[in-house]
């Protein structure tokens, strides 16, 4: 099931992951953001995360790299802001 020609992992980078022995969570978080930041332009993230969750986590539930794919598919915290001229004391 090697897949080079795949258009949404054209280095291979979600299918080697699962291949390397000891991978650890954040060499697979590492390989995460390479093959998110590869993917082809306009393509939908979440629908190429749901599609590798679906082709690897039936075999692989405790994989790191599985992992990784959840929390991709998890909607960030809201950006809350820190600072900024509204926050420092007035005189």
């Amino acid at each position: 099931m090697k897949t080079r020609d795949d258009p949404l992992d054209r280095k291979a980078l979600i299918y080697e992951a699962y291949r390397i022995d000891g991978i650890t969570a954040d060499e697979c978080r590492s390989i995460f953001l390479d093959w998110a930041m590869s993917l082809p332009d306009g393509q939908d993230t979440q629908e190429a995360i749901a599609h590798y969750l679906a082709r690897y986590q039936a075999d692989n539930p405790a994989h790191p790299m599985t992992e990784v794919l959840r929390q991709g598919q998890q909607a960030p915290d809201a950006p809350r802001r820190r600072g900024g001229w509204k926050t420092r004391p007035r005189d």
